[in-house]
């Protein structure tokens, strides 16, 4: 079956000595695997390395087979193309973190349209704005209400929040609740809208905390989630 779909890039892999393996987010299947053979070869490729950038947004056509792992591309174009993303080092340093943490966490061989949009929407923005280095923690956050585990707002004034839990108490029960400064931070990215800069009420250790409490709220409700490599960078970039 002939598919057309939009396609935001997650990841890629060298396969052999040419060809290139491409994981995507699709808005018609969810997660898919492609083989791009000849990726890496100045004769045979059909479609170069540099339209897989992560998070690229691409209009791909397949030959979609339900009973195959890995898919092939019949055509591919750019649908976005980014201004800065790509080029300006602080953005592709989130760039590549975000992608990293998506890769990971985006599993499901189905279509969420809501997931896919939020995803779409908030790169293009990105994409657009001067300057917003609190656009990853945002991002994290915002992305909670589409997989399931999004923090409570409510109840707010409660001097502990449980991060296994997802909610504000009364009481300390366990060690994975914050309160105090931890709790601060938390609550100041909670709700903020993604033109709202407030990254100059924190400085640079303050952001590096609420980032840890993020990665560990995400490990909290995500059995498979792990620290992203790209973690060590990001924190060098913006140091």
């Amino acid at each position: 079956m002939i598919v057309s779909t939009n396609a935001i890039v997650l990841s890629k892999l060298k396969f052999k000595d040419h060809d290139l393996i491409v994981k995507c987010y699709t808005a018609s299947n969810g997660v898919m695997s492609f083989l791009v053979k000849g990726a890496f070869s100045s004769k045979k490729g059909k479609f170069k390395p540099a339209y897989f950038q992560p998070l690229s947004m691409l209009q791909i056509e397949l030959d979609y087979k339900s009973n195959k792992d890995l898919h092939y591309f019949k055509n591919v174009r750019l649908l976005h193309s980014y201004k800065s993303l790509h080029t300006q080092i602080l953005k592709s340093t989130v760039v590549i973190f975000l992608a990293e943490i998506l890769n990971t966490i985006l599993k499901e061989e189905e279509p969420n349209s809501n997931l896919f949009a939020y995803i779409e929407t908030t790169l293009l923005w990105f994409d657009t704005v001067e300057k917003s280095s609190m656009f990853h923690y945002k991002f994290l956050i915002g992305l909670t209400k589409y997989i399931g585990f999004s923090p409570e707002v409510t109840n707010v004034n409660k001097p502990y929040f449980n991060l296994e839990e997802g909610k504000y108490q009364k009481e300390e029960t366990g060690q994975y609740c914050i309160s105090g400064e931890q709790l601060f931070l938390f609550n100041s990215i909670l709700g903020t809208k993604f033109d709202i800069d407030n990254e100059k009420l924190m400085s640079s250790t303050e952001k590096q905390e609420l980032l840890n409490i993020i990665l560990a709220y995400f490990k909290l409700h995500l059995q498979s989630f792990k620290s992203p490599k790209s973690l060590a960078i990001l924190n060098q970039v913006f140091n």
